[in-house]
């Protein structure tokens, strides 16, 4: 049996709608890219969660209690593989359908670890 839930149901975004959520404060961004990854682009304000930690069984923040996970990636099927660990923790979790790059092709910023214009590698 699969420890991942199918790709397809509920607890998923498209970005424009996590982009708004992010926007409104109603919800948070743990990042499961990789370290060299999320240094060379990820979204203003995601904090970095690499996905290998995480299956590792690391904690994940106690800022994110209480609140709305939004699990990102590149293409999103680390986040879609991922979506279910916050949750075996009590804690609610979507992915955010296609990741960065659906996130760029929506005009979207990303950034690297210094502030300037990042990229999805």
């Amino acid at each position: 049996m699969s420890i991942f839930r199918p790709s397809q149901g509920p607890g998923r975004l498209p970005v424009v709608k996590a982009h708004r959520m992010l926007q409104e404060a109603t919800a948070v961004l743990p990042a499961l890219r990789e370290t060299e990854e999320w240094r060379a682009g990820h979204i203003s304000g995601g904090q970095h969660l690499p996905l290998s930690g995480l299956t590792a069984g690391a904690k994940v923040s106690s800022a994110y209690a209480g609140s709305r996970l939004l699990l990102v990636c590149r293409s999103g099927q680390r986040s879609q593989h991922a979506a279910h660990l916050p949750g075996q923790r009590g804690m609610d979790a979507v992915e955010v359908t296609d990741g960065l790059k659906a996130w760029v092709r929506q005009g979207l910023p990303v950034q690297d670890t210094v502030g300037a214009a990042g990229t999805v590698t």
